[in-house]
């Protein structure tokens, strides 16, 4: 029995000096917790290092989260939340800062925004702060204005700027920021087709705007549209003159292959009248070149006689 009570022993020091070593290795990450009022277990520390979880980091989070009064923020949830590859930092900042602007926004949320790839923070800083995207979006690979034509045929050239602010309750599925742009992008091409004069349109350019945004533009996006400003329009070409011209041009071509048509019939009857022509003289000098011998014929046979002078 004493050799294996000695390995026993032996066995139960390695694991206190292990134990040991980590426990003094954390300490000073605990005590700043425990002193924060984090309130993390010790051993947890420990075993957070064989979890591969950096306990730098959720200790740091853990403090900013406490500190900030947020209370559905725990030990579990931020491990899990690191082990599955999210930001920390970021998420719990996104917490923060949602609770001191009132907005309604738990750790679950956060979470899962923050896994689904979208940085939280920002859209939570958008929240507070709306942010203005330019439509269309030269930055973005798009035309330099949006181009409408009103009911007159006159073109008219617009750019506007779009105030937006971020819908927490879409951001998971909702659409980004290139379907709000082309969505107002083509409620103002609209607005102005559906106006009666472009003069209508320059001399009151928000009726675009209030036009767009009674469109519910904003639905199943992850923004919520809070204004619509036309920065800038122009008059460009007279696009009904010339789709009038252009359809004027036409008519004529399609009127002159027409007469065309028309005149090639001409020509060929003409063509085919004078070879009916030509046959029938031809005829004519058959039936003449027969004469001759039927007179001869009738001087043979004695049917017809020469007179007597």
């Amino acid at each position: 029995m004493g050799p294996l009570l000695w390995m026993i022993g032996l066995f139960v020091a390695l694991v206190g000096a292990t134990m040991a070593f980590m426990f003094l290795k954390y300490f000073k990450l605990w005590l700043r917790a425990f002193t924060s009022g984090a309130k993390i277990n010790p051993f947890t520390l420990v075993f957070m290092g064989f979890r591969k979880v950096n306990p730098h980091v959720l200790v740091d989070a853990k403090i900013m989260a406490v500190q900030a009064g947020l209370e559905d923020v725990t030990t579990g949830g931020l491990e899990a939340h690191f082990l599955a590859g999210g930001n920390l930092r970021r998420v719990v900042q996104a917490l923060i800062a949602a609770h001191r602007a009132k907005i309604d926004l738990d750790w679950n949320i956060a979470a899962a925004i923050d896994l689904a790839g979208r940085n939280v923070l920002e859209a939570v800083q958008t929240s507070v702060n709306p942010k203005v995207i330019d439509c269309p979006d030269v930055k973005r690979g798009g035309r330099l204005t949006l181009d409408g034509v009103a009911k007159d045929g006159i073109q008219l050239k617009a750019r506007a700027r779009v105030t937006v602010r971020t819908n927490i309750a879409q951001l998971i599925g909702g659409a980004t920021e290139e379907t709000v742009i082309a969505r107002v992008g083509e409620g103002i091409v609209s607005a102005i087709g559906s106006s009666d004069s472009h003069k209508e349109v320059l001399a009151n350019p928000q009726k675009i705007s209030r036009a767009v945004l009674a469109k519910g533009l904003d639905s199943q996006t992850a923004f919520e549209i809070v204004s619509i400003d036309i920065a800038d329009i122009d008059v460009g070409e007279n696009v009904g003159a010339r789709l009038q011209a252009d359809q004027a041009e036409a008519d004529m071509r399609v009127a002159r292959a027409k007469a065309e048509e028309r005149r090639a019939l001409a020509v060929a009857n003409e063509q085919t009248m004078k070879a009916l022509t030509e046959e029938n003289r031809a005829h004519v000098v058959l039936a003449e070149a027969e004469v001759p011998l039927a007179i001869a014929e009738a001087f043979r046979i004695g049917s017809l006689r020469a007179s007597k002078s």
